[in-house]
């Protein structure tokens, strides 16, 4: 009986372990799904009045914004390439009446952001927003935004 108790023990123990390792991954993953908002009381440079969020949302959901760059009219310009790295964020976005953004920086902070890790004060991206007409630059801006994972 004893030796069948160790077995049963000991099955339990190797069953568990992948878990254990599995938590220790989930703990270093980086996943900064959301949208990332200037922190209340920024007041944005003059050129980017109009800015609303950055939404990075990889699930398509209904009730989630597009991804891509947010204004407060409610267009949003789509992104056209896309990098999502802890130290490199990059994207440029699809040229809307002649209007495209790019955008570089990196995030502050690791972890899965939607997991409640964060607050809506602390900063947790920091970049260059460059707007441009056609070809031409007409606006660039160094931004600090919070994450807001939704409702």
């Amino acid at each position: 009986m004893r030796n069948k108790l160790f077995f049963i023990f000991l099955l339990i123990c190797l069953a568990a372990a992948p878990g254990v390792t599995q938590r220790k991954q989930s703990a270093a993953r980086f996943d900064p799904d959301g949208s990332f908002w200037l922190q209340d009381g920024t007041t944005p440079p003059t050129e980017f009045s109009y800015f609303c969020a950055i939404n990075l949302y990889a699930k398509k959901l209904r009730c989630l914004p597009s991804p891509g760059v947010q204004l407060n009219d409610g267009t949003t310009y789509r992104f056209k390439t896309l990098t999502v790295k802890r130290d490199n964020f990059a994207f440029t976005t699809m040229t809307v009446r002649r209007v495209s953004y790019s955008f570089t920086g990196k995030f502050l902070k690791g972890g899965v952001y939607a997991s409640g890790i964060l607050d809506d004060e602390t900063p947790v991206l920091e970049g260059t927003l460059t707007k441009f007409r056609g070809e031409k630059k007409v606006a660039e801006a160094n931004l600090k935004l919070v994450y807001f994972g939704g409702t």
